[in-house]
């Protein structure tokens, strides 16, 4: 009785979450803003407004990159680059770390206790892989997911509801397993911030930062062979 209580409970409160998130969307038109070219555009208004206030702007910025990711929107790897630009590679990369995990656990949560049923007819076939992979490596797969992504962000938060892993387990390897991609990524849109003119276009790096893009997939597959190799000469 007192867990099936617990189970209504967790429902009602992550329909309240989702039920607001939609609405701040629909009310704030988001898809209207999380393009790169506006945000280059409100770049400097922003700025003003961070070191006016830093505390608010992490706090709004945080809110809105859950709202996002919980929500599955577009906008996610915007989001990530201006958050270089706004608070540097240090801030930025903490800030953006627990702002997307946070947001993707919510969207696991939900996929879990609301729409189970929507999920598995929409993603069940990539639901069979990755309960074979979760099966074979537990939650290794999952930080293999994170740090190579096979799927989309969102396909993975949304097919991971699905599976037995505990929500605190996800939470973890999720944030452990995208910050090397998240600094990536806000290093990029620190070194975007710093295009002012036609020569910035060219700047060493600028050039450094999209080399890092570019090159982070195969670096990182090439660690996890490594780590597999090791993992399996133990024993």
């Amino acid at each position: 009785m007192v867990a099936m209580e617990r189970d209504v409970v967790k429902k009602a409160a992550l329909a309240l979450i989702l039920a607001g998130s939609i609405l701040i969307a629909l009310l704030c038109n988001l898809d209207r803003y999380l393009t790169l070219p506006y945000i280059k555009a409100s770049q400097l208004r922003l700025q003003s407004l961070y070191t006016e206030q830093p505390a608010l702007t992490i706090a709004g910025y945080m809110a809105l990159y859950v709202v996002v990711t919980s929500l599955s929107l577009p906008g996610a790897a915007v989001l990530t680059l201006l958050g270089g630009a706004l608070f540097g590679f240090w801030t930025g990369t903490l800030v953006v770390s627990f702002a997307s995990s946070i947001g993707a656990t919510i969207a696991c949560s939900v996929s879990r206790f609301l729409l189970r049923d929507w999920v598995a007819r929409k993603l069940g076939d990539k639901l069979k892989k990755v309960t074979e992979g979760i099966g074979q490596e537990g939650a290794f797969y999952l930080f293999t997911l994170r740090l190579i992504p096979v799927f989309p962000f969102w396909v993975i938060n949304l097919v991971m509801g699905l599976t037995p892993m505990p929500l605190y387990t996800f939470y973890w390897v999720s944030q452990v397993g995208m910050l090397c991609g998240t600094a990536v990524y806000v290093n990029a849109g620190r070194e975007l911030a710093h295009i002012d003119s036609a020569s910035g276009i060219l700047s060493p790096q600028l050039i450094f930062a999209f080399v890092l893009l570019g090159l982070f997939p195969l670096i990182a597959k090439k660690i996890l062979v490594r780590f597999k190799a090791i993992a399996v000469a133990r024993h």
